[in-house]
């Protein structure tokens, strides 16, 4: 009785893993949504990302690193490695944070209104973690119009996938 327990569970586990998954179109399995408390999140976030990732937090504008970085590759977020964004959707927007026209796919963010400040504003989060990246406004360029205003602690750079 306790081996027909064992191999249950172990099929379970098994089963659990292979459903917490999802083909993507290219079919290469990707996670889905990360939920973690914010202990687990302290643990792996220095205090500045968890402030800006977790909390909400926005660094001061021209003072992030991508502000005004070009190069070619892809913008992942800092907390889960969820791709955001590819370079050739950046766009030099003169606000002091990077700013992109458009996500790599709809999945990538999540959209929330924000009113904090006095203000109407909506909130940009990673689409797998739910953590802060900054707030989308509407005086992008052309072809989307949209202007993702997105701390650059939020993200991380690399080129052809490789990990920095």
């Amino acid at each position: 009785m306790i081996r027909i327990l064992i191999l249950i569970f172990c099929f379970s586990l098994f089963f659990a893993n292979i459903f917490s998954q999802t083909k993507t179109k290219s079919g290469k399995m990707e996670n889905q949504k990360i939920n973690k408390s914010n202990e687990e999140w302290k643990k792996i976030l220095s205090d500045t990302e968890y402030k800006i990732l977790r909390e909400k937090g926005t660094e001061r504008a021209f003072s992030g690193k991508y502000w005004n970085f070009y190069d070619a590759g892809t913008y992942y977020c800092a907390a889960c490695d969820n791709p955001l964004f590819k370079s050739d959707a950046k766009f030099k927007s003169s606000c002091g944070w990077p700013s992109y026209f458009e996500p790599i796919n709809p999945k990538s963010v999540e959209y929330h209104e924000d009113l904090s400040y006095g203000m109407h504003r909506v909130e940009v989060t990673c689409g797998k973690c739910g953590s802060h990246l900054g707030h989308i406004f509407d005086d992008g360029p052309k072809p989307t119009g949209k202007r993702y205003c997105i701390n650059s602690i939020a993200i991380k750079f690399r080129i052809n996938g490789e990990k920095n």
